[in-house]
């Protein structure tokens, strides 16, 4: 579900993929100049990426921003700059006045579409939170249409979510035993159950939004990161396997556990030692629909070509068929089926969440911080693949900000937390949409279905919810034999043993356990390690053409590499800005941009945490030569057509920073961009090849910069010689 992390940004401005003014794409690949004397050098009939100087001193700095071209300097707080602020985190402003007849017709569309998986899904889900069908349509209709307003992912689809629903669920279960124990020993009415679990989920949104928000107001977008690609995978893996014990008991008919408070552990024993009273009818409509909905899959998968086939909206059309089914043959009331029934479909009313009582805060709170975290991971690592796929921009603390405020929102109205959906937004970039249109046009549907649907699904069974559930979570289940297979391969064992020992966990003891125990560990790995990336974007000198280093430093005259860091965080940057201007630091050497190539070196081993950032870093080096430059700027560097790495610094690379670094060249590879490796040591070298990367289409065999440009001179005609 999560395989990899295409590009993670570190602060307000990270970017994926870099977009101009009128929202298209300025990276989809390498396309020449339309004048070829742009790259020819004088006396040579080979096509040149230009070198262009770039002097490392605050005199050089000062004039090159003079010379700068007028489209490219906006003076601060001018009515541009505002306007482009304003666009920037208020993406509604910028989009919706753009929408053509064309895209408005495409985003209906996949809107239509998503809402008949999202519909389901949001009824099926409020099961596992323990809440009236209604609640789940609340959660897929207020948090979608302010998502729709201010995210910034033009295929991410907010709603509920299954893991998430799990925690929530969990929560309202685990604090229903208070209940029960004021009303011992007598139980509570119904009426009285449904609204202490909707205060308790309520509660818990407005927490979890809370958290969310402060963490994209303080620019945290960068914990995403912060659990590893083996952790998270066992979680998920582990919380996949809880919901499929509880719900396989339902597409069976078996009855509850006694027990209001018990383990999956437990549950599954519960489960198994009851087969003897397995409900027929319950099983065999549950089961059928189960089938309907793999076989649907297989044939859209054999047959991809056919577009109506693709078009059909398998979840809805199961529910369809099984209510008429159940109506035809009245299986609630002649075969004992449970069926779904009178459902209050009212419109969700505005009311201030409050911790019910015989609730501990404590308890909320730090459920809220659980379901932040795997709600956040998930949703921003979604909105980037598919970012990363369509190029266009995204920006961590901007998602962070619209999914916190979209909870916030939504706790009045009475959806529990809601976050991006992996199977949605697949189903939404498959429509082609082009804009947040396409999920308030789903919110709305929804909205329509809340006015009128209900009542016609009285018949349906909730064993067809049921299996309709294990479906999805069986869809969580299909990557987690693709990421052992290939831990394996490249013999990451401690990534794979903390994948099987929290997945263990979770089914065994608790999800909370589970997600506890990666968070910690991830945690203590990370102080363990730097967790940002330390690369540098690499010049030619001018007095050594055979010699490289880093653009925003110098080459002293005793040939030693001489570098000055600075921070991506602003207020560094303006110090070190500062102390060049006071002439306390002045350099008469002269850098070269290989223009065309982008020369990186990487000084330190990578791992789960900091190869997260390595795509965004690298996108942003890619168009602006420069990582303090504002992503709302207009690009300043020309295409690229390779891109080097020199790994001298770079003595290891864990598992999941391999797969992300292979996804990296994969995505180069795409674009037409030639990747090489230089100064590769062994146990990297040995890494790379169990991984495929030459399969990729990363070279490796190179001993020094040179020798790799000069590789690149042949094979892409170009010159670039000093």
């Amino acid at each position: 579900m999560l395989g990899h992390r295409p590009g993670t940004g570190t602060e307000d401005h990270d970017v994926i993929t870099a977009q101009n003014d009128e929202g298209s794409p300025l990276l989809t690949g390498y396309r020449p100049s339309s004048r070829a004397s742009d790259y020819m050098r004088p006396g040579s009939s080979q096509v040149s990426l230009r070198e262009r100087p770039v002097r490392s001193t605050s005199s050089a700095r000062r004039r090159r921003q003079q010379q700068q071209p007028a489209h490219t300097h906006v003076a601060r707080f001018s009515p541009r700059w505002w306007q482009r602020r304003i666009r920037y985190y208020v993406p509604i402003i910028g989009w919706l006045p753009k929408c053509s007849a064309g895209s408005l017709a495409t985003d209906i569309k996949a809107g239509f579409m998503v809402a008949c998986l999202l519909i389901p899904q949001a009824l099926s889900y409020s099961s596992l939170t323990h809440l009236p069908p209604a609640y789940g349509l609340y959660t897929a209709l207020v948090p979608a249409l302010v998502y729709g307003m201010l995210g910034t992912s033009r295929h991410l689809s907010m709603g509920p979510e299954a893991l998430v629903s799990v925690l929530t669920g969990t929560l309202v279960k685990g604090q229903l035993k208070h209940l029960y124990a004021a009303y011992s020993p007598n139980t509570p009415p119904d009426d009285a159950v449904d609204d202490f679990s909707a205060a308790v989920a309520s509660a818990v949104a407005l927490a979890s939004g809370l958290c969310t928000f402060a963490l994209g107001m303080f620019r945290f977008g960068f914990l995403d990161s912060m659990i590893s690609e083996s952790s998270l995978r066992g979680f998920i893996s582990g919380a996949a396997i809880v919901v499929l014990i509880g719900q396989t008991r339902i597409v069976l008919g078996l009855p509850a556990s006694n027990s209001v408070h018990s383990s999956p552990w437990n549950d599954l024993c519960h489960m198994l030692s009851h087969l003897d009273q397995v409900h027929v009818a319950t099983a065999a409509i549950s089961l059928g629909s189960l089938a309907f909905l793999r076989l649907l899959r297989f044939v859209k998968r054999q047959f991809r070509s056919a577009l109506w086939l693709q078009g059909i909206p398998d979840t809805l059309v199961v529910i369809i068929l099984t209510t008429l089914i159940s109506w035809a043959v009245q299986l609630g009331k002649d075969y004992n089926v449970a069926v779904f029934g009178s459902v209050d479909g009212d419109l969700p009313r505005f009311s201030i969440p409050r911790v019910p009582a015989y609730v501990d805060s404590k308890d909320i709170v730090s459920s809220a911080i659980t379901i932040t975290m795997i709600g956040v991971v998930e949703s921003v690592i979604v909105a980037r693949e598919y970012a990363s796929r369509n190029h266009y921009a995204v920006s961590s603390n901007r998602e962070l900000v619209a999914l916190g405020v979209s909870n916030i929102v939504g706790s009045a109205f009475g959806s529990y937390p809601a976050f991006g959906s992996l199977s949605r937004s697949k189903l939404n970039d498959r429509a082609k949409a082009t804009s947040q249109l396409s999920g308030i046009v789903a919110a709305t549907l929804v909205l329509v279905s809340l006015l009128g649907l209900l009542p016609y699904l009285y018949h349906l069974p909730l064993g067809v919810l049921a299996a309709i559930i294990v479906d999805a979570v069986v869809s969580l289940l299909s990557a987690t034999p693709h990421a052992i297979t290939f831990l394996f391969k490249v013999r990451a064992w401690s990534d794979l043993f903390l994948l099987l020992f929290i997945c263990a966990c979770s089914v065994v003891s608790s999800v909370e356990t589970g997600i506890l125990l990666a968070v910690v560990i991830s945690l203590i790995m990370v102080i363990k390690r730097s967790n940002m990336p330390r690369i540098k974007l690499l010049g030619r000198s001018t007095e050594n053409g055979y010699e490289f280093c880093p653009i925003d430093g110098v080459v002293p005259s005793s040939g030693a590499s001489r570098r000055q860091s600075f921070s991506s965080d602003e207020s560094e940057f303006d110090r070190s800005h500062d102390e060049a201007e006071d002439g306390s630091e002045e350099y008469d050497t002269q850098v070269q941009h290989v223009e065309g190539v982008l020369i990186v070196r990487i000084d330190e081993s990578l791992y789960f945490a900091n190869a997260g950032q390595l795509h965004a870093r690298l996108n942003r080096l890619e168009l602006y030569g420069d990582m303090r430059v504002h992503p709302s700027e207009d690009p300043r560097m020309k295409p690229t057509r390779a891109v080097v790495f020199d790994l001298i610094g770079m003595p290891d690379i864990d598992g999941s920073a391999l797969e992300i670094l292979l996804n990296i060249v994969r995505e180069y590879s795409r674009r037409q961009v030639r990747v090489a490796f230089v100064r590769v040591c062994d146990s990297v070298r040995g890494r790379f090849e169990k991984s495929g990367m030459a399969r990729a289409g990363g070279e490796y065999d190179f001993n020094d910069i040179t020798a790799a440009l000069n590789h690149l001179e042949r094979e892409l005609t170009i010159s670039v010689s000093p």
